[in-house]
């Protein structure tokens, strides 16, 4: 029998927490592992994150010095995801949406063709012990290179990815300039997700999501800044997938008791809890919901709510 996850929220427990069934809707392939992982493959010890870093420019040059060298390859493609999945595993995630990037469809030498079979190894492989879905991913700042754009199109055709999502900087490219990809994403049953409201206003959550008729946002802190953007989330029934620590180390939370997941919470906008980047952020799920709870953010009933409904809204 499965401890109550209350109960062991408040006894701090967080072996047995990492037995309840969670989900994380919000993962990147490429940085879904432990850094120690990565560190054991190589056999050699790597420098730390910084506790805060500047945006999504400061993570991007921690990423450009320390993990491109060994992650950016065809070898560290295929040891980091299957990693990651592992750590999901044994932290007790039943349902893990996680994003691979189109890029990475060019470090294979047979192309898209064998970068999808890669994935569709990985959820064989795994398929007895998590429901792995795996989710198309695209930066902004590529959306303008029609050869990717190409290969994103056939990679949707393919039926291997469940969801998209489309991520990086929010200023990179008008969300107008994805209409077209994602009713093909439509069109195929797929799930459409995008980065939004991480560092921008409001009203552009509510934007993107109606121009891409997006059925999840990635992230949306932002929406908190409006009561009216929050209850037209509320009404429909729009979920956030936030990634508390990752929303801190990058400073667009200050801090994880001023967190704005508690005022999306309290205004009935769904939320789930996720990892991000797990490389970087250091932080599994179960850690994320000890974490909010040992911060004051939620109680253990509030958190379970959000477990409950996370799991129910992926049946």
């Amino acid at each position: 029998m499965t401890p109550d996850f209350m109960d062991v929220l408040v006894r701090d427990d967080l072996t047995v927490i990492r037995a309840a069934a969670k989900t994380d809707l919000h993962s990147h392939a490429l940085l879904s592992t432990r850094l120690e992982n990565l560190e054991r493959w190589i056999g050699s010890p790597l420098k730390d994150p910084p506790a805060k870093m500047d945006g999504l420019d400061g993570m991007h040059a921690y990423i450009a010095e320390v993990l491109v060298p060994h992650v950016i390859s065809e070898a560290g493609f295929r040891f980091v995801p299957l990693s990651g999945i592992e750590d999901a595993i044994a932290d007790g995630v039943v349902v893990l949406e996680m994003s691979f990037d189109i890029r990475l469809a060019q470090l294979y030498p047979g192309g898209l063709g064998e970068f999808l079979t890669h994935i569709e190894g990985l959820v064989a492989h795994v398929r007895s012990r998590i429901d792995f879905r795996p989710e198309l991913g695209i930066a902004r700042e590529h959306t303008a290179d029609s050869g990717l754009m190409k290969l994103a199109a056939e990679a949707i055709e393919s039926g291997v990815f469940r969801s998209v999502d489309l991520y990086s900087h929010e200023t990179a490219c008008l969300p107008e300039t994805l209409q077209p990809l994602y009713v093909k994403a439509r069109t195929a049953g797929m799930k459409l997700k995008a980065h939004v409201g991480e560092f921008g206003g409001a009203e552009s959550v509510r934007r993107t999501v109606e121009i891409l008729d997006l059925d999840a946002v990635q992230h949306g802190i932002g929406a908190a800044a409006s009561t009216e953007v929050m209850q037209w989330l509320s009404e429909n029934q729009i979920p956030l997938n936030v990634c508390p620590t990752s929303n801190v180390m990058l400073d667009a939370a200050p801090d994880l008791a001023a967190h704005p997941i508690r005022v999306l919470f309290d205004n009935g906008v769904p939320v789930t809890i996720n990892t991000d980047d797990l490389m970087i952020f250091g932080q599994s799920v179960s850690e994320e919901y000890r974490n909010l709870y040992r911060a004051g953010v939620f109680s253990a009933e509030e958190l379970e709510t959000i477990r409950r409904i996370s799991l129910e809204m992926t049946t």
